[in-house]
Formats: structure tokens, sequence, C-alpha cells
């Protein structure tokens, strides 16, 4: 195959090998139908059958092909196909493609069936998982920004975190509206403006998600190494390293998708290409996790301290707990996933990545904000005072009711 076979989504790579061998023996059925006629024979024409090129054949002859070498992704298969140039023109295949080539392994109807429930059950599930997780988000940024006494470094961060995964949910959407909207689309071949924007959006969302992780991680422990002060000297470090990088390794990734592999819908994972999204994926993993054992250190320090106070050790008991909390958020089975070859574990890759992946916002919103008691006491304070403030008016009513 060529390069664009091979680079591009293994799902396609087929579709595509075929859809090269079409054009090429089209082209060589026009070659021969505008070459000077020679005297009048008997035969068979060139043909295309859908699978093999079968070069022009007197009448009466016969001619075998090999199974396509692209057939040997499913089953290694040396069988020969024969067919016959008759008076009636070329005779059907003998025996059929999927008896000499063993294709039976590709599964019934009954399988395929089976697949696409199974597809569309888990596509139910993720659109559940990320409707449920930006519902809780949206929530939280508003308690976030409702409240005066909640605006500080530490939540403006929170807000950002909360952000890039309603943009990842967005996204996820977006993509799925535009590559899987249409049944009739041929997504291995399309190659639209509309369809890399979306890709390309996707990718951003994803690169943002895990680098405010990221920066969830080195802001923890800032305030480690600066005692709990809320300094914003910081703050617009962090949006770079959060929004910026993401922003820097997605333009270099559609330059080098335009300049050497533009074709298809960029959502080839297979392609050499793909490292330039996954390696700074990965560094911000392998980072949080150097992070991770490095707060874990610090924090184990200063609890055992004797001369710590009973207010402090609360506070680094609480840090404690969230991050611990943050373990399943540190990116582990993409990790995991990542050191394997895409057709590895694609069943349990789609669980996680999709469906468990899809509700990791909502248990953000949980941690950071529902289940925070500085959050609670506030709405909780400011429910008092609103109680407070209606039983007041309801009172003065019914005064001048009364003296009326």
């Amino acid at each position: 195959p060529s390069p664009k076979v091979r680079g591009t989504h293994p799902d396609c790579s087929v579709v595509l090998h075929f859809q090269e061998r079409e054009v090429e023996c089209l082209e060589r059925i026009q070659s021969e139908s505008q070459t000077p006629a020679l005297p009048r024979q008997e035969g068979c024409p060139t043909e295309w059958d859908g699978v093999s090129c079968w070069p022009a054949l007197p009448l009466g002859q016969s001619r075998a092909v090999a199974c396509p070498d692209i057939l040997n992704v499913f089953k290694k298969s040396k069988g020969l196909i024969q067919r016959n140039c008759t008076e009636w023109g070329w005779s059907l295949p003998s025996p059929p493609y999927h008896s000499a080539c063993q294709l039976e392994t590709l599964g019934s109807n009954n399988d395929t069936e089976a697949k696409a429930r199974h597809f569309v059950t888990m596509k139910v599930l993720y659109t559940c998982g990320y409707s449920t997780s930006m519902a809780a988000l949206l929530l939280a940024i508003g308690i976030f920004s409702c409240f005066r006494k909640l605006h500080c470094t530490r939540n403006s961060i929170h807000i950002h975190f909360f952000t890039s995964f309603i943009l990842r949910g967005a996204a996820v959407f977006i993509k799925d509206s535009v590559l899987f909207s249409d049944e009739s689309i041929d997504h291995c071949t399309m190659s639209t403006v509309t369809c890399k924007a979306a890709i390309t959006f996707f990718q951003y969302s994803v690169l943002a998600n895990f680098y405010w992780l990221l920066v969830e991680g080195l802001y923890l422990q800032t305030l480690l190494l600066l005692t709990f002060t809320c300094d914003r000297s910081y703050t617009w470090a962090y949006i770079l390293i959060g929004w910026g990088v993401p922003m820097v390794t997605v333009g270099v990734w559609v330059l080098t998708r335009l300049q050497y592999d533009n074709h298809g819908c960029w959502d080839d994972y297979s392609s050499l290409y793909w490292w330039v999204i996954k390696a700074p994926i990965l560094l911000a993993i392998f980072v949080n996790f150097l992070i991770f054992l490095n707060v874990t250190r610090m924090l184990a320090q200063k609890i055992r301290c004797p001369d710590l106070s009973k207010t402090h050790k609360q506070q680094y008991m609480r840090l404690t707990k969230s991050t611990l909390l943050l373990i399943p958020l540190f990116g582990v089975h993409y990790v995991v996933f990542a050191l394997f070859p895409r057709h590895v574990g694609v069943d349990a890759r789609l669980y996680f990545e999709l469906v468990l992946g899809s509700y990791q916002g909502f248990l953000v919103a949980l941690l950071y904000c529902f289940l925070n008691g500085e959050v609670q006491a506030e709405i909780r304070r400011n429910w008092g005072k609103w109680q407070r403030s209606m039983e007041s008016n309801v009172f003065n009513l019914a005064t001048q009711d009364f003296t009326a």
C-alpha cells in the first residue's frame, strides 16, 4: 500500500486500498479504450469486480489471481481465485473471495448488528455522562462566580479547569454531529474543512484539559511552598500553561498535517504525526505524577511536625484528601493505553475513554465545589441571609397592612 493508506485510520485502510486499486483499474480500462482498435478478437475486456482488476482475456481462457495482500490484516491466506472468459463474458469468481481468502471470521450479520447495538449503547452512555458533567460544571462555575468570598486564585484556577472539561464535552458533541450525523457519509474519505476543524477543536480541548490538570498540580505544590498565600502573580503563568501550550501544540500539529499528511479528516491515530499531540499529553501526565509524589512527601512532613498548629494541620489534611482523590484524574489509563497499539484492548479503551471519561467533569465539580466545606458554608450563610431578608419583608408587609 501507498503511504496514504499506511497513514490512515486502521478501520479505513482496507477501504482506501480498494478505492486506489479501483482507480488504477479504471484508468487502465480508459487507456485501453483509447488505443487504436486491433483486428477483432473475441474475448473479455478488462474488468473491476470490486476486489481485483481482471486484465483482458481471449475467449475460452482462464486467469487466476491471489487474495489481495490487504486482506492479510484479517487472516493470512494464499488462496487463488479463478475466472473464465466465456461467450457470455467473465464467469463468477471461483471459489468466492470469502471462501478462498478465508474471510468467514469477519462475522455474520448478527455479529455486525450486535456490534452496532453495542456502540449505540456506548454512545448513549457517554452522551449522558458528558451532559451530566457539563450541567454540574456550569452550576459549579456559577457558584464560584456569584459569591464574592469565593473569589481567589485557587477558585479561579478551578473555573478554568471546569471550562476545559466543558469544552471537551462540547467538542465530543460537535465531532459526533460532524462525523456521524449522516450515515450516508463515507467517513473513510471525508476530508472537509468543517471535519478537520471539528477534530482540531477536539484535540485542543483534550490538551487544554490535561494541562489545566497540570496547573492544578502546580498550584497545589505552590500553596505548600508559599504556606497558603494566595499570590496572583502566578495567574498569567498558569493561564499561559493551561491555554497557551495547547494552542501552540495544536498549531504545530495543524501545520504539520497541512504540509505532510493532509488527507482524510485528521482523525487517524496510527499516523506518526499523532505524536505531536500525544507526546505533550504524556509529558503533562508525567510531570503531574512527579508533582503528586512531591506533594505527598511535603504533606507527610508537615503533618508530622509537632509544632504545627491545629488550624494548619486541618488545612493540610484537606489538601491530603483532595490530592488522593485526584489520583483517578492523573490520566493513568491514558498512559497504559498509550504504550499499546491502537488495536489492542479496543473495548476497554473505548469504555475508559468514552464512558468513564465522560463522568470525570462531574467528579471534578463534586470534589472541588459541591463537597467543598468553604463553598457549603458560603451557600448556607447566603441562604440564611436570604431567608432572614424574606422574613423581614413579609413582616414589613404585614405591619403595613395592619396599620393601614
